[in-house]
């Protein structure tokens, strides 16, 4: 046996164990060992029955509020285990400090979680907190429920019935985040080269309604991952990355974030991927399992879920990571989805593509990855005459594999 986040080793009892109780009670049911070494070695206490009185006492008196806990006795190896259940009433305070667990360590929380732990013991989101700005337009949200509901007139009760507005308290936070204009950080997107060296562009979406940063993250998408194909007549939109996995990968990122701390949604643009990095670990409730079978969805942000769905934003909750696999089935690679504590990561893979090229023109086209080149300097690192560059350019830009800007000397080539 070893520690880990939600098994302690005691070999005797002193006040430390108290740490830990109020950990798990924060946090996850977790069990306290007493009479088993570091090792995971089982050497028993003295007493056991007087030993788990001395616990209750030390557990009553040291912990506030009273925690609900259950104590057992091994007969054969005078090992007690203590239970500590997940409460309801939090915090759980040892010595007017809140606990949590760090890998195998009991650790003082800091005052962001101190602020969360309050929250959840009263049943409160964030979001449901009142707004700090109570002068609030909603032009961006009036003109998505017209689209999608119908809604001609956005007025106070029906602020009242997405849970945005209450006569006593006025806006909360969700109804500040979906306003035209507010103070929470946003969207980071970065374009990058060859490597993270080399930033091809970069723009920071922020200071505006959620509903418009998810709507300018898809235009940037759509400039970088989407071109248009032409071939003989028909005019077709081919998707480097599915655009569908794209949205929901964004939509996640806002509604399941933590809106409570001063950092951004990232969104790391590379050739061949993009990666979303979403604030905040997994909400309370969830393991990571569950999050990757797209099964059980745990709404950190229940208020701003709910009015994502009503406008068609998110289809229902818990299938967001199932959809964007759904994306990729019939595809060779596959997203990533990294779980950190303070973090969910989404990795987009480019998806597979096969081109109908000839030697030379893949030679050419390959050359062009993530570059601009003259026709002449294409034949200088090919070897190719000059001719027979044009020629093979004018068939890549026929096939809508390569693009052509300038005029004159100032004619450039990339990929599409």
């Amino acid at each position: 046996m070893r520690e880990t986040k939600t098994l302690e080793f005691k070999e005797e009892i002193t006040n430390t164990f108290l740490k830990t109780v109020s950990a798990f009670a924060n946090y996850e049911t977790g069990r306290i060992l007493f009479g088993v070494n570091d090792e995971g070695k089982e050497i028993g206490i003295i007493n056991p029955v007087q030993a788990c009185l001395d616990i209750e006492n030390k557990i009553n008196d040291s912990i506030e509020p009273s925690p609900e806990y259950s104590l057992q006795i091994n007969k054969k190896t005078s090992v007690i285990t203590l239970t500590v259940f997940e409460g309801l009433h939090k915090p759980y305070l040892y010595k007017s400090k809140a606990y949590r667990r760090n890998d195998s360590a009991s650790i003082p929380v800091d005052r962001l979680e101190l602020t969360r732990l309050i929250l959840e013991g009263k049943n409160i989101s964030f979001e449901e907190l009142p707004a700090d700005n109570q002068d609030l337009v909603f032009n961006e949200l009036s003109k998505k429920l017209s689209n999608a509901l119908n809604i001609s007139e956005l007025n106070k009760d029906t602020l009242k019935t997405l849970e945005l507005y209450s006569d006593k308290d006025g806006f909360n936070k969700a109804g500040e985040l979906l306003s035209d204009s507010n103070r929470f950080n946003g969207i980071d997107i970065v374009r990058f080269g060859e490597n993270i060296s080399i930033i091809l562009d970069r723009e920071n979406i922020e200071n505006e309604s959620v509903l418009k940063q998810y709507d300018d993250a898809i235009n940037v998408y759509k400039k970088y991952y989407q071109y248009e194909q032409i071939k003989g007549s028909l005019r077709k939109t081919v998707s480097l990355i599915p655009e569908e996995a794209f949205r929901e990968a964004i939509a996640n990122a806002i509604v399941h974030r933590t809106w409570d701390i001063n950092a951004s949604i990232q969104i790391s643009m590379y050739s061949d991927r993009i990666e979303v990095v979403s604030p905040g670990g997994l909400p309370n409730g969830i393991k990571e399992e569950e999050y990757r079978r797209g099964g059980l969805s745990v709404l950190r942000n229940r208020i701003l879920g709910n009015v994502f769905l009503r406008l068609n934003m998110i289809e229902r909750f818990g299938t967001g990571i199932r959809r964007i696999n759904e994306t990729y089935r019939n595809s060779e690679v596959k997203p990533v989805f990294k779980i950190t504590e303070n973090s969910i990561i989404v990795i987009l893979p480019v998806l597979e593509q096969k081109y109908n090229l000839t030697d030379d023109e893949a030679k050419i086209f390959e050359l062009l990855k993530n570059r601009e080149m003259s026709s002449s300097a294409i034949a200088e690192y090919t070897g190719f005459g000059k001719n027979k560059v044009i020629t093979i350019l004018k068939n890549l830009v026929d096939k809508g594999y390569v693009s052509v800007s300038g005029q004159g000397r100032g004619i450039r080539y990339t990929r599409q």
